[in-house]
C-alpha cells in the first residue's frame, strides 16, 4: 500500500509554503518596477455622459497617461466577450456591446470612465479626484423584473431572452389529470463572491513579448481574448496564472480590467499593475445567484411526482457576463429534476437586464439554483400533503436499478444509489434523537428544526484534459497539468494520482499549471471538473510513458515483453530478482537528451460526465425573542464515488457548506432605489464568521462512477449546491406549526421575527 497514493488522507503539500508566507500571489510577484492603474468608476447606476475632462488630471505628479474611450481605439477592440442562449421562438438572446471603457452611457454603478496609470498608486488616487465628468442621470431600473427604464435599445422592457425547454402541453395535461397540485415562489438572493485574494493582474514586455499575469482559474481563453483585443499574433504573448487565492467561478473570466492593463502596457511599453481593493471588488465583481421562481409540481394519488413547471426570471445585471444567460437556463437544466424519476417537465426563463453589476458563475453555476427550487419544492409538497419530506423523498427516487439514467433534460446519470446514501444519513445525523433535541431546545426559549436536501450535480466543463510528464535535470519529474488550482490542493492530489500510476516517489513529483507557454492547451477550473478531468488524463499519459519505458526496460535486462511486470515503478523480470526502476530510465533518457522517452503528453477524452450526489440534514435553532436563526448541527453523506484524497475532500464539502450557509442565513446584495450599492463593505455585508459555522460531519457513501476509468465524482462545489436548501427547509421546518408557509433566503433575524409575528 502505498503511503502517498490515491485514497490517501494526504495532508497538502503547498500548504507549508502558503502558512509560512511563500506563496507568489499578484502582489507578491508583480515586477518592482511596474506602474500603478487606478480606475475611474462611475457613482450612479445609469445615466448619460455629457462632459468628460481628464486634461487637469493629466498634468498632476507622476501621471503617466489616462486612457477613456476616445484613446483606446486603435489600441484595444472595446468589447467584453459573452454567450448568448437561444429564445424559445428561435431567435437569439439581446447581445448588446459591453465596452471595456464607456464614453457616453453608464448603466451600473461601478461601470468603468477612465484608467489613470501613474508611478505610484496614490498618485493615480489623487489624480482621480482631478477628474471632470458631468451625467445626465437616468431613472434605474434595479428589480429582478422587466419594465422600468429601457437600458439597451435591444432588449426592449428590459428582456434580455425567453428560453424554455421541455413539451409544455404535455406538461399542462398532467397538472390537468393530477390529483395533487403544489405551487410555490421562491427568491435565490444575490450574493458577492468575496474570495480571499482579490483580483489583480501586471502585464510586461519580456524579450519583446507581452507577459500578461492575473489571478484567474485558467490561462488559455484569456490568451485568446487578448490576441484579438491587441491585434497580437499568438507567439507575441504569454498569460500566466500564479498562486490564485481563491476563484470560485467569479475569476473564471476576463473583465475590463485585464485588458486596459495589457494595452498600456504594450502602449506605453513599461510594467503594468492593477490589483483590486476589496469595496472596488464588491462593486465590480461578478456577483451570483439573484433569480425568483414560481414553482409547481403534480402529484398521483399515491403521491408519485408527475410533472414539473417551473418559471425563472433571472437578474443578468447591466450586461450580458461570459455565461451570464447560459447559467440559469442550459447549466440549471441539467438537474432540473434533480434526483427524482420524472420524465415529465417544462422550465422556462426570463432573463432581465438591470442596473446592477453583470451577474455570473458562483460555486455551483446553475446547480445549486435549480436544486434549491426541487428540493424547496418537495420538501414543501410533502408538508401540503400530510406526509413526511423523507417519505416523499424515498418514493420518488431513481431507483438503484434503473441505472443508467436518462433524466428529463437529457443527462445520463450513469449510477447512483440514492436509498443506500439517504439511509446512511439518517442514522449519521441521528434522526431518530431530533425529537428529544427539539424539546430542549424550546426549554432554552428556541424553535428546533430539522431540514433535508437530497441533491445532485453535473460536472461541467470540457471533457478533455491535457497532461505532460517530464523527467527534469533537476532530479524531479515534472508534471504539466491543463487545470488551475484556486486553492483546492491539486498539487497534492495530482501527485497522488500520478505515484499512485508510476510508483514515482511523491516528494519528486511537481507540479506545473498556469502557464501558456509550457502548456498550449488546458480546459481550466471550473464546474468541478479539475481532478475527475485531470486526474484520468494523468493516468492515461503514465500509461503511454509506462509502455514506452517497457521497450527500454527489455533492452536492459534482456528480456522480452511477457517476461517483465511493472509493479510499484519497478520493471521486473519474473521469477527473477532483476529490475530497473522507473525513475531510473527517465533520469537516463534526460541524461541522454532522448525527448522520445523522458517527455510524454498526451491528451485525455473523459467518454462521459460525472453525477456528484448526496444527502445534507441542517438543524436550525430560532430564536423566539429576537429571530436569530443559527444552523447548530449539520450532517453531509455524499457519493463522491472513488475519492482521490479524502481530506482534500471533506473540505471542499467544509467550505462549499459553509458558503451555502453564508447565502441562506446571512448574505444579500442590496441596492437603494438609485441603483447604489447599500452591502458596500464588509460592515454592510454579513459574511458568516467562524462562530456561525457548525461542525460539519462528513461521510462518504459511494458509488464509483462508470463515466470515467478511475471511478470519481468530483466534488468541488457540492457543499454548496446542498447547503441551500437544506437550512431553508430546516427553517420551515420550524415555524410551521406557528402557520408560516414561506420562508425566504438570507434567515435574517429581521425577517424571520417578521415571520413569526405575523402569524400571531
Amino acid at each position: 500500500m502505498k503511503k502517498f497514493g490515491i485514497g490517501k488522507r494526504v495532508s497538502r503539500t503547498e500548504d507549508i509554503r502558503f502558512l509560512r508566507g511563500k506563496g507568489q500571489y499578484i502582489d507578491d510577484i508583480a515586477p518592482k518596477r511596474a506602474k500603478h492603474v487606478v480606475f475611474f468608476r462611475s457613482t450612479i447606476a445609469h445615466g448619460k455622459i455629457t462632459h468628460l475632462n481628464t486634461e487637469i488630471a493629466a498634468q498632476s505628479p507622476g501621471i503617466i497617461k489616462i486612457y477613456t474611450e476616445k484613446t483606446i481605439k486603435n489600441k484595444l477592440k472595446n468589447c467584453i466577450d459573452f454567450q448568448v442562449v437561444k429564445n424559445k421562438d428561435g431567435t437569439f438572446g439581446a447581445a448588446p456591446v459591453r465596452p471595456i471603457i464607456t464614453g457616453t452611457k453608464i448603466n451600473f454603478s461601478g461601470e468603468i470612465i477612465a484608467a489613470i496609470v501613474a508611478e505610484t498608486r496614490q498618485q493615480a488616487l489623487d489624480a482621480l479626484e482631478l477628474i471632470e465628468m458631468d451625467v445626465e442621470e437616468i431613472s434605474p431600473h434595479i428589480k429582478t423584473c422587466t419594465g422600468g427604464t429601457q437600458i439597451h435599445t435591444q432588449a426592449p422592457n428590459n428582456l434580455a431572452f425567453q428560453w424554455a425547454f421541455g413539451d409544455e402541453k404535455r406538461v399542462n395535461s398532467a397538472f390537468d389529470n393530477a390529483r395533487h397540485k403544489i405551487k410555490m415562489d421562491l427568491i435565490d438572493n444575490r450574493v458577492l463572491v468575496n474570495p480571499m485574494e482579490t483580483r489583480g493582474c501586471f502585464a510586461e514586455k519580456v524579450m519583446g513579448r507581452l507577459h500578461f499575469c492575473f489571478n484567474g482559474q485558467g490561462v488559455w481563453s484569456a490568451r485568446d481574448e487578448l490576441i484579438v483585443k491587441l491585434k497580437l499574433n499568438k507567439g507575441d504573448i504569454k498569460v500566466t496564472n500564479p498562486d490564485v487565492g481563491g476563484g470560485f467561478g467569479m475569476k473564471a473570466f476576463t473583465y475590463p480590467e485585464y485588458f486596459i492593463v495589457a494595452m498600456a502596457c504594450n502602449d506605453l511599453n513599461l510594467a503594468v499593475k492593477w490589483i483590486s481593493d476589496r469595496s472596488e471588488g464588491i462593486l465590480s465583481d461578478n456577483a451570483g445567484r439573484d433569480l425568483t421562481t414560481k414553482a409547481e409540481a403534480a402529484f398521483d394519488e399515491s403521491h408519485k411526482l408527475i410533472g414539473i413547471r417551473i418559471h425563472s426570471t433571472s437578474n443578468l445585471g447591466a450586461y450580458n457576463s461570459a455565461f451570464g444567460q447560459k447559467i440559469q437556463t442550459e447549466l440549471a437544466l441539467k438537474v432540473l429534476t434533480g434526483v427524482y424519476d420524472i420524465q415529465t417537465a417544462y422550465f422556462s426563463v426570463d432573463g432581465v437586464f438591470t442596473n446592477t453589476c453583470p451577474v455570473d458563475a458562483y460555486r455551483g453555476a446553475g446547480r445549486p439554483e435549480a436544486i434549491y427550487v426541487i428540493e424547496r419544492l418537495i420538501d414543501y409538497s410533502a408538508r401540503v400533503l400530510g406526509i413526511s419530506g423523507l417519505e416523499l423523498r424515498k418514493k420518488n427516487f431513481i431507483s438503484k436499478e434503473q441505472f443508467p439514467y436518462m433524466s428529463a433534460s437529457g443527462e445520463l446519470y450513469d449510477v447512483g444509489d440514492f436509498h443506500k446514501v439517504l439511509a446512511r444519513a439518517e442514522h449519521e445525523a441521528d434522526i431518530k434523537t431530533f425529537d428529544e433535541r427539539k424539546k430542549l431546545s424550546h426549554k432554552n426559549g428556541k424553535l428546533r428544526g430539522l431540514g433535508l436536501c437530497y441533491y445532485i450535480e453535473s460536472i461541467l466543463g470540457d471533457q478533455n484534459e491535457t497532461t505532460k510528464i517530464e523527467f527534469s535535470s533537476q532530479e524531479v519529474v515534472n508534471l504539466y497539468v491543463g487545470t488551475q488550482s484556486n486553492g483546492q490542493g491539486h498539487e497534492t492530489v495530482f501527485a497522488q494520482i500520478l505515484h499512485e500510476r508510476t510508483g514515482i516517489p511523491f516528494n519528486l513529483i511537481r507540479v506545473i499549471q498556469g502557464d501558456s507557454d509550457l502548456i498550449p492547451k488546458g480546459g481550466g477550473t471550473g464546474g468541478s471538473r479539475s481532478v475527475t478531468m485531470q486526474g484520468n488524463s494523468i493516468n492515461a499519459t503514465a500509461d503511454i510513458m509506462i509502455k514506452k519505458f517497457k521497450t527500454l526496460a527489455q533492452e536492459l535486462l534482456e528480456a522480452t515483453e511477457d517476461e517483465i511486470t511493472f509493479v510499484d515503478g519497478d520493471f521486473q523480470v519474473k521469477g527473477t530478482n532483476r529490475f530497473v526502476s522507473l525513475l531510473e530510465l527517465g533520469k537516463n533518457s534526460q541524461l541522454s537528451n532522448d525527448t522520445n522517452y523522458f517527455v510524454t503528453e498526451f491528451e485525455n477524452i473523459v467518454p462521459g460526465r460525472s453525477y456528484p450526489n448526496g444527502a445534507h440534514f441542517a438543524e436550525i435553532e430560532i430564536d423566539l425573542e429576537t429571530g436569530v436563526t443559527q444552523c447548530v448541527k449539520y450532517t453531509v453523506v455524499d457519493d463522491f464515488g472513488f475519492l482521490m484524497n479524502p481530506k482534500l475532500a471533506e473540505g471542499q464539502v467544509h467550505g462549499g457548506v459553509a458558503q451555502g450557509l453564508g447565502q441562506a442565513l446571512y448574505e444579500k446584495v442590496v441596492f437603494d432605489d438609485d441603483g447604489q450599492l447599500l452591502t458596500g463593505s464588509f460592515m454592510d455585508y454579513a459574511m458568516p464568521r467562524a462562530d456561525n459555522i457548525p461542525e460539519i460531519s462528513f461521510h462518504s457513501e459511494p458509488t464509483p462512477s462508470t463515466a470515467n476509468a478511475i471511478g470519481m465524482k468530483g466534488c468541488g462545489e457540492a457543499g454548496t449546491v446542498g447547503a441551500l436548501a437544506a437550512v431553508t427547509n430546516a427553517a420551515l421546518d420550524a415555524l410551521w406549526h406557528l402557520g408560516v408557509r414561506k420562508v425566504d433566503m438570507p434567515l435574517t433575524s429581521e425577517r424571520v421575527y417578521e415571520y413569526m409575528t405575523k402569524t400571531k
